[in-house]
Formats: structure tokens, sequence, C-alpha cells
């Protein structure tokens, strides 16, 4: 579609939108994900081909925040078949798992220290309750962002077994199904 007269095409993009990432997607994802995660452990939980390859599997278990049809934050997903993470989990999407495997949460630098991690996690956590196969979300994170995912309501189940490198983690979850749910 062509742009209309005047240049009035960038208001008919909504100021906020949350929805699943597409392959399309792959490239500004990555982008923002090297630049928050390089500077702190000098690699990424994906490289660009990983988030290719989970954008395909399973889009819809990622979450991508746009403002003006920028990507500004993003969570990416994947299903996983037991109890606690293990090296394999990094790469590896088990379509009739039941725990959601969080392999990424970024936020574009600009839009830092404003809450939007917490609240894309938030909403990310609701969309996952529509999700009938959903019962747990997991995690690991180094020891420095564990308060940040109790205040989302992670527990800590404790150190993960999966190492990077010199980089050790902590595994959370959180609770995916509760028995208002199971009452119905």
């Amino acid at each position: 579609p062509g742009s209309s007269p005047g240049g009035q095409r960038p208001h008919t993009l909504p100021a906020s939108e949350f929805r699943c990432l597409s392959p399309e997607d792959a490239v500004s994802v990555f982008e923002i994900e090297r630049e928050a995660f390089i500077s702190v452990s000098g690699d990424c939980p994906l490289h660009l081909d990983e988030i290719r390859h989970f954008l395909n599997l399973c889009p819809e278990l990622s979450l991508g925040w746009f403002e003006e049809g920028r990507l500004v934050a993003f969570i990416i997903g994947s299903l996983w078949d037991q109890e606690r993470l293990s090296q394999a989990a990094l790469t590896l999407h088990k379509p009739r798992g039941t725990a959601v495997h969080i392999h990424v949460l970024a936020v574009h630098r600009t839009f830092r220290q404003q809450g939007k991690g917490s609240i894309l996690m938030w909403r990310y956590l609701q969309y996952l309750r529509c999700l009938p196969f959903a019962r747990r979300a997991l995690l690991m994170c180094e020891h420095f962002l564990v308060p940040f995912y109790q205040k989302c309501g992670f527990e800590v189940l404790g150190p993960c077994e999966v190492t990077v490198g010199e980089l050790a983690f902590v595994e959370m979850q959180h609770p995916v199904r509760g028995h208002a749910f199971m009452r119905r």
C-alpha cells in the first residue's frame, strides 16, 4: 500500500500494540537483545538463527510490544516437557510440553527503566492463561535479576543445571493455571 498524501501514514499505526512475533521480526528482536545482553554478559540467550527457529516453530509463545510500529520490548518462549530446564531446553521446542520456557525478555535501551519489562511479563502471563496446554512458565536468569522476576510473581526453584560459559543461573517458575481455572 502506498502512503497517503501529506505523509499521514504513521498516524494509522497504533500507538501501543501487543502481538505475537513472526519470523519477519527476527532482526529487530536480535538487535534489541544483542544490545541488552552483550553489554552485561558478553553473549545473548538466543542468536539470530535461534530466534528465527522459535518464531517459525512456536510464534504463539512470543509476544512483542510495538509502539508506532516499532518493536520496543519482547518475550520469546517455547514449550518444555520436564520439571526442570536442561541444556537441551535452550534450543528445543517440545510441542507436547506443558511448561512454557521463557528464553528471553528484553527491552529496547531507550525504553528501559519505565516498567515496560514488568508490564510485558504481566501481559504475557495473562496471555498464557488463554493457552489450554500451558501449566506453568519457567525461566533461568542471573542472580541480579531474581528480585525483578519475584516482583512478577515467579518463585525460585533453585540453581539451574544449565550453564553458559562461566555464567550460572537461578531457575524460577510461575504457575499459569490457578485454582479458579481448575474449578470450571
